[in-house]
């Protein structure tokens, strides 16, 4: 995907629905200085160009009992495209995988789970993410502490 061209109205948008997504049309008009209709249009065109992916609410793990991330490292036995689509469509499935990217170097997969504790990846890891399709090594770490944790891109 290319990057679209965005003016500086189009990054103060941007900006500014980052860090409250329920701001009203009139009042993200106000605070960029257009009219309501322009802001809407605006906002409609950087929705149809897939600038913005959607709207949510973020919800704080930890308050539902799943406050231990874990980073796991996926190496399968094969690459092939077949191996790796089972793979993906086997994760997906798996409602604690909350990112999975496809790496290159030494794992194929690196996801982040959300867990309860030691015990609750334990269950997750011996009944889920052993048995994935062509699961020939799995390395976990467990976080300590979230340092950083952005939900906004960089406008720059």
């Amino acid at each position: 995907m290319r990057p679209i061209d965005l003016d500086a109205i189009d990054r103060k948008i941007l900006t500014i629905i980052q860090a409250d997504g329920r701001i009203s049309v009139a009042d993200l008009a106000e605070q960029v200085g257009l009219s309501p209709s322009a802001c809407h249009r605006r906002l409609k065109r950087l929705e149809e160009e897939a600038v913005i992916e959607g709207y949510v609410g973020l919800v704080s793990p930890a308050a539902l009992g799943r406050g231990t991330s874990v980073f796991v490292q996926i190496t399968l036995d094969r690459q092939q495209d077949q191996d790796l689509r089972a793979f993906e469509a086997r994760v997906m499935e798996c409602p604690e995988v909350m990112e999975c990217y496809l790496m290159a170097g030494e794992a194929d997969f690196l996801l982040r789970v959300v867990v309860a504790d030691g015990s609750d990846y334990e269950r997750l890891h011996t009944q889920t993410l052993t048995r994935l399709p062509g699961v020939a090594r799995i390395r976990s770490s467990f976080t300590l502490r979230t340092v950083a944790k952005r939900t906004t891109v960089p406008m720059g």
